[in-house]
């Protein structure tokens, strides 16, 4: 299995970080987490859009998805179109970002398999299990299995028993990291987690690596990285554009 970053930045892209997207590769089949903001350009730097063989969505944020319509834009109105792309995301989660064409337009371009969070869902050669992990709206953190190795995602939460649950033994902890040490506003902190406590949970959980990601814009890396690494002391690093992991 092999991650490839497009993106790991909060809530808006930066002139050099896109936001929130992966590609998760194996066995020639490629799935991509989570197109946020800006995500399309890089991944179109390291393949072509014809080339995604499905879409997982975690939420309905924005940062996670918006860039699902020039996604399909590209596979849709091309001229000679791909096959419909099976897009996997929690029911209503991308009704924002399907109604931005009208709906004949790009109907045939992808099939929409909606889920509730604590489904499993079989991709390709992937299986992904997942869990309900607080957020401002539904969220499934993901738990991703093929061929042996374990690479587990938080999408964006808050804190909650149920991460290292998830992350239990991973071989890869992809974990959202929005605050260095604590989150600012009180009505935000069920939702949102720190480095600081995003290493606790690699800790607890035994994942052999950790990466950091949806570090608010402006952060500094090293700084959180520090934050983590004051109860994790395994792999440890921040998602940025081009970093490829081999799990």
């Amino acid at each position: 299995m092999r991650l490839t970053v497009l993106g790991g930045c909060g809530a808006w892209p930066t002139a050099v970080q896109a936001c929130s997207g992966y590609v998760v590769e194996h066995a020639g089949f490629r799935l991509l987490v989570d197109p946020g903001y800006a995500t399309l350009p890089r991944l179109l730097t390291h393949t072509t859009v014809d080339a995604i063989d499905a879409v997982l969505v975690s939420h309905g944020h924005p940062d996670h998805c918006a860039d699902l319509n020039p996604l399909l834009r590209a596979r849709g109105l091309s001229d000679s179109p791909p096959p419909r792309l099976p897009v996997f995301a929690p029911h209503g989660a991308l009704d924002a970002v399907l109604a931005l064409d009208k709906p004949s337009m790009l109907a045939d371009a992808y099939h929409l398999r909606e889920f509730w969070p604590g489904e499993r869902l079989e991709i390709g050669p992937f299986t992904a299990d997942t869990v309900l992990l607080p957020h401002f709206v539904p969220n499934a953190g993901i738990r991703l299995r093929a061929a042996g190795s374990v690479l587990v995602y938080t999408g964006d939460t808050g804190p909650s028993d149920d991460i290292p649950r998830l992350a239990e033994g991973a071989d890869l902890f992809l974990s959202e990291a929005t605050y260095v040490h604590r989150v600012p506003s009180p009505t935000d902190a069920p939702y949102l987690l720190t480095a600081r406590l995003a290493g606790r949970y690699g800790r607890q959980a035994g994942v052999a690596r950790l990466l950091l990601t949806h570090l608010w814009p402006g952060t500094d890396p090293a700084a959180a990285e520090e934050a983590a690494a004051e109860a994790f002391d395994g792999g440890l690093g921040v998602a940025t554009p081009g970093l490829v992991v081999d799990l």
